[in-house]
């Protein structure tokens, strides 16, 4: 499969079929097994994964999970009808998806109420988690998927984050980029500094976006 390709023209994009994704609301139950929320990310610690045994010879203890992390500013901002987004902890440049149909959505203005972000890709980091801290304290979701490369849309919730604590997630989670409930939002981003990234193209793969809700009227309980 080709690497994909994060910055692109919206409308090269075909038309599809959106499957909604239930919108969870972040607590301390609802994120287990998917990751934690942070209150304070200056103490926080990301979980590095070691190095895999190849054989039968086990990897030296203390060694393996030396790479540490990486820290950066996460953007999200919306210009028009597109979402991008922006990774300094990695050097990423992304579009995240469309508020409105890709054939039609602008970049200079925007057409249709932002009640939903149209995601087109999903992506895990086997070498480590991932820690979102809001930086503005305003709402923002995030998408993911648990551990497994069998990833089908069904599978796929977007926790609601009320921009008072932080997401981590653990390594080999599906996600995406933080989306923004407002124009444009800042996030401490730390993670792995191997940064292995595991993608799936959503439409290409499986016919659909996934339409993940924006309004809070939308959460639901697990």
């Amino acid at each position: 499969m080709n690497q994909p390709q994060y910055i692109f023209d919206a409308d090269t994009k075909p038309s599809l079929p959106w499957h909604e994704v239930p919108l969870i609301r972040a607590t301390d139950s609802s994120v287990k097994g998917y990751g934690c929320l942070v209150d304070d990310p200056d103490s926080f610690e990301i979980e590095i994964t070691r190095w895999p045994q190849q054989g039968w010879r086990p990897v030296d203890e203390g060694t393996g999970d030396e790479g540490g992390w990486v820290e950066g500013i996460f953007r999200g901002e919306w210009k028009g009808d597109v979402l991008y987004g922006e990774n300094e902890a990695v050097s990423g440049h992304y579009v995240l998806g469309w508020s409105a149909d890709p054939q039609i959505a602008q970049t200079r203005r925007q057409t249709s109420p932002r009640n939903q972000v149209l995601l087109w890709h999903m992506n895990y980091h086997p070498d480590g988690g991932q820690l979102f801290y809001p930086l503005d304290r305003k709402p923002f979701i995030v998408p993911v998927a648990l551990p497994g490369d069998d990833l089908k849309p069904e599978k796929v919730v977007a926790f609601w984050c009320d921009g008072s604590r932080g997401l981590y997630i653990h390594a080999g989670v599906w996600h995406e980029g933080i989306f923004p409930v407002e124009d444009e939002q800042r996030f401490l981003d730390r993670q792995g500094r191997v940064h292995a990234r595991v993608s799936a193209d959503i439409g290409k793969e499986y016919g659909v976006y996934l339409s993940c809700p924006l309004v809070e009227e939308k959460v639901r309980g697990l």
